[in-house]
Parts: C-alpha cells; sequence; structure tokens
C-alpha cells in the first residue's frame, strides 16, 4: 500500500543554539550555516523530502534564523497552482507557551496549530543537521503496511561508535522491544539486532537511533498533549517503547550528523575523494539549493588537485587541494590552500571599491597572496592579507580569540573577519 504523499507533512527540527558548531552558529542557525560550497543545513532535509515528492514542509527555528529566513524565501518558491510550501516556524510567545522551545518535542508541541492547519495522516520528523541522502518513500510503506504507531530510521553502528547513540534493540519482525541512551561499552553485548549479512560483515550489529521518525498523526497529537515531555529522543521515545508497536526501519546508505566543528569539516573534506560517500553528482537524489546568477569559475597559474570549486570564484592560487571553495571566493597570487573548507563570500568587491580600499591599505574581500592555509575552515566575507600563514593540526590546543577558534585542531577564521598581512597561526 502506497502512502498518499499528499498526507505526509514534514517537519524538520533547526536544533538549538548549535554551540557545539561554535563559532559557525555565531551569527546563523545551524540548518543556515554554508556546506559543500554551496549550499546550507538545511537543503539536505529539504531535498530529501522533494526527493521523496514530499512536497509540505515545516522548519522549527529559534536562534539567529533571519539567514535561514532569507534563504528559504529566495530558494523554495512553488507554483501558485500546487500546494507546496516551506515555512519557517519561529519559536513565539503565545498565552499557551510563553517560553521557547524547550526541546525537540516541545518545539513540536509549540507549533502543533500550525500543522493542524493541513490535512495530514503521518508526520515525518527529522534534523535539520545531518548529511545523507535517502527516499522516505519506502519507509513511509514499510510504516504503513506493518501498521506501526512510530517508525523510527535506524543505522547499523559497530561496537566503537554505540556509545555514541541511543541504541535500539529489535524484535525479528523489526520492532523496537527496548532502547538505551549512549549505553556503556560493557553493556552492548546485550544490545545486538538482527541486521543484514553485509552490515554483520563489517562488525555493524547495533541499531542506532538516526533521529528521522514517522508519527501517526492522532498519536502525536496526543503525546504533544502532555506538556511534561520536552525531548523525542530522550523521552517520547523511551516512553513509548513496550506501549506503542514502533518499527525499526534500516538503513544502510551514508549518514552523518553535523554535531561539532570536526564532524562538519570531515563531511566536507570528504566530498572531495574520488569516491565521496556522499554523492552531489547523483541525477536522482539531487541537492536543490538557491538558484544563483554567477558566472563561471576563473583560474590563473593554479594547480588544483581533489577539490570542489564552486561558481563564481576567481582563483589565481599557486595550490587547491583536497579543499572545498565556496561561492565568488578569491584567492590570490601564490597562495597555497590544502585540507581547508573556504565558504566564500556574499558579495563581489567591485574594482573602483578595491582601488579605495587599497588607496586607504585596507585589506580585499578574499585570500591574498602568497598565503599558506592548511586545515582550516575561512567563513563567509573574510578579508585576509597577504603572507598569511594558518597550519592547523593536532599540535595546537583549542582556544577562542575575536578573529578565530581552535577546535581538535581545526582552525575556524570567524565570518567576515579582517586578518593582517603576516598573520600567523602555526
Amino acid at each position: 500500500m502506497k502512502a498518499k504523499k499528499k498526507n505526509v507533512i514534514a517537519i524538520i527540527l533547526g536544533g538549538g543554539q548549535g554551540s557545539r558548531l561554535y563559532p559557525l552558529t555565531e551569527t546563523r542557525s545551524k540548518p543556515a550555516v554554508p556546506v559543500g560550497g554551496k549550499y546550507r543545513l538545511v537543503d539536505i532535509p529539504i531535498s530529501n523530502c522533494m526527493n521523496s515528492d514530499i512536497y509540505r514542509m515545516f522548519v522549527l527555528t529559534q536562534f539567529n534564523s533571519a539567514s535561514l529566513n532569507a534563504h528559504i524565501k529566495n530558494t523554495y518558491v512553488f507554483s501558485a497552482f500546487s500546494q507546496a510550501f516551506v515555512d519557517i516556524l519561529a519559536a513565539e510567545q503565545t498565552p499557551d507557551n510563553p517560553t521557547w522551545f524547550q526541546g525537540t518535542a516541545d518545539a513540536v508541541r509549540q507549533c502543533m496549530p500550525h500543522f493542524l492547519n493541513h490535512n495530514f495522516d503521518y508526520a515525518l520528523i527529522l534534523s535539520g543537521d545531518q548529511l545523507y541522502q535517502m527516499d522516505f518513500n519506502d519507509m513511509i510503506e514499510e510504516h504503513i503496511r506493518k501498521e506501526a504507531d512510530i517508525t523510527i530510521a535506524t543505522l547499523p553502528v559497530n561496537a566503537k561508535d554505540a556509545p555514541e547513540f541511543g541504541i535500539l534493540k529489535t524484535n525479528s519482525d523489526s520492532c523496537i522491544e527496548s532502547f538505551i541512551e549512549k549505553p556503556a561499552a560493557a553493556l552492548l553485548p546485550d544490545w545486538e539486532s538482527d541486521v543484514s549479512e553485509q552490515m554483520k560483515a563489517e562488525g555493524k550489529n547495533y541499531l542506532a537511533s538516526m533521529g528521522i521518525y514517522i508519527f501517526n498523526k492522532k498519536l502525536l497529537v496526543d503525546l504533544m498533549a502532555n506538556p511534561d515531555t520536552k525531548d523525542f529522543g530522550k523521552e517520547i521515545i523511551p516512553q513509548a517503547v513496550g506501549n506503542k508497536k514502533i518499527l525499526s526501519y534500516q538503513y544502510e546508505g551514508y549518514w552523518t550528523d553535523i554535531g561539532n566543528i570536526d564532524s562538519f569539516f570531515e563531511a566536507n573534506i570528504g566530498l572531495t575523494e574520488d569516491v565521496p560517500k556522499f554523492n552531489l553528482f547523483d541525477d536522482v537524489n539531487k541537492i536543490y539549493t538557491r538558484p544563483r546568477m554567477l558566472p563561471p569559475s576563473k583560474f590563473k597559474n593554479t594547480l588544483v588537485d581533489k577539490s570542489l570549486i564552486s561558481e563564481g570564484c576567481i582563483l589565481n592560487a599557486k595550490e587547491v587541494v583536497h579543499s572545498v571553495i565556496g561561492i565568488r571566493s578569491r584567492i590570490g597570487k601564490d597562495s597555497v590552500v590544502k585540507n581547508t573548507y573556504v565558504m566564500g563570500n556574499d558579495f563581489y568587491q567591485s574594482i573602483e571599491d578595491m582601488e579605495v580600499d587599497t588607496k586607504n591599505n585596507k585589506i580585499l574581500v578574499g585570500i591574498g597572496e602568497n598565503c599558506y592555509i592548511n586545515n582550516a575552515i575561512v567563513d563567509k566575507n573574510c578579508r585576509i592579507g597577504n603572507n598569511v600563514h594558518i597550519n592547523g593540526g593536532s599540535h595546537l590546543e583549542n582556544t577562542t580569540t575575536q578573529l578565530y577558534a581552535i577546535k581538535d585542531g581545526i582552525v575556524v577564521i570567524k565570518k567576515g573577519v579582517t586578518l593582517p598581512d603576516n598573520f600567523r597561526i602555526e
């Protein structure tokens, strides 16, 4: 039995303050963080929905939402003759809800009146900060066929990774019988589930919750009537285990949670591999984003190896290796960029502006000449002078300054800052 697509709404959770992704979330919400050179994190769940013919989506957010609002407004414009929409619901004070969102379930609870204005039978609840490509149709059809109350997408993981997740245990019908949050390694032998032969061969015998849920409408409404439950992963799901029919839908593709700077950096640099785990070149599972009218990128005497170069760039660099270069990036003569994500710029400087800045000894937007940048993230609209040397790595201690932060050896240059000539981090 196939789910009628008009009977499914998607609810994309924008996440909290995003402190673990600081400083990338200093001025923007987590779903608005640029990824892959030209996309935003929120484009991933929205694209997965569109590729699954789900065209009614709500994005729930409360922190630094201005850039997210602008991105969605400028990107997801549907025909006036369709029911398709992507609506942002920010935390709002009402007589019934005077507080900000207190957790994932509380966010859904506070926004329920908006959802109930639409006809739907199933709610697909997604996270706004994960990288994956998934057809939700199979999951929805399985949910309906097995008459589940809740379906949770699960990912087989190994013993090393299992303690980082909520681990679920299933019976022979793929129904979830028990749940444990971040189990200690000593407890793992009791938490193995039935997985495919391929997953067994890879030692992935444990099922981790991916934070992707399908709820029947009536059950969701009933659960949201209890104001004491604030979070899906910590309260709603554990309390439903044993009381409701909860189905595990196993997903064996690439999935990563963009929870911190290290995982964000690894996911972006991973896109430069010969056969990346996340495929941007998939004609079926396209990733949609804002259609910008930008010129082709231009190169001069630049060696580019194993890198992604977005549109509208002007590169006079000596080398760009194992790096992702975002839209409108400018990199000066004789500069070397390695193992780095340069997010690019929101605008071009005119020649007149550049002449004025040069005359006033002001550093231009972009990366200057004779720079060396390795193991770094350069946020948008930075002005990096000439002869700047940034060498990230495990030899650096975690720190935060007005200009940059260092986390797990990765140097993050903050959005819109200026690094003077000869500046060094090494």
